[in-house]
């Protein structure tokens, strides 16, 4: 072999080695950018997600601040539902107990103008007072009170004055008799006292 021949063959052999470093150079960039391009792919895919569940998330927080908004509105028309219906059952108890009492109160009138007559038999005048005490704890016991009238300032609230006098031992309309009495349930007037007032 000469050396030209040497010299040739070691060009090929160069030339061939730089062609497979060449290539292998091409294959691992290649490699490299696939691999960036999945790794890209993967981030981006990432990300999306992250952005999907921070909706879902958000989403999430707003129904639940409506249902939550619901829900305390329901509560307290519930609440306001409920004392209504008390007030309104309370009510409707005062009204059907004062219409009850009131026709109840001719009897006790009655009993009262009973026990002031004269009678000769002292056991009867006890049982009519033992009736007519125990017709006012009763009444006293379901929340009725007597109006209280003889020496009270006059309150057409709750007095019915059916005549006046003048009288300079009593005060400005001050009332001065009693015809007949008065009962009230709280602030509920069940039958006005008819009276006479002053000056």
């Amino acid at each position: 072999m000469t050396i030209q021949t040497i010299i040739k063959k070691g060009i090929c052999i160069m030339e061939e080695n730089n062609e497979d470093l060449k290539n292998n150079d091409y294959e691992d960039a290649t490699q490299n950018s696939e691999t960036n391009t999945q790794e890209t792919t993967q981030d981006v895919a990432q990300e999306e997600n992250l952005n999907e569940q921070e909706d879902l998330l958000k989403e999430t927080q707003e129904e639940l601040e409506d249902i939550t908004d619901r829900y305390k509105r329901i509560l307290a028309e519930f609440e306001n539902h409920k004392k209504r219906s008390q007030k309104e059952r309370s009510m409707l108890y005062n009204s059907i107990l004062s219409d009850i009492v009131a026709s109840l109160l001719p009897v006790m009138d009655n009993l009262e103008n009973a026990v002031k007559a004269e009678t000769q038999d002292e056991e009867y005048k006890k049982g009519v007072e033992l009736v007519l005490k125990q017709f006012k704890d009763v009444l006293i016991a379901n929340g009725v009170e007597e109006i209280k009238a003889v020496g009270e300032i006059f309150d057409p609230e709750l007095h019915e004055a059916v005549s006046s006098i003048q009288d300079e031992n009593l005060g400005e309309k001050e009332i001065a008799t009693e015809y007949r009495k008065g009962y009230k349930i709280g602030t509920k007037v069940i039958r006005h006292s008819m009276v006479v007032v002053a000056n």
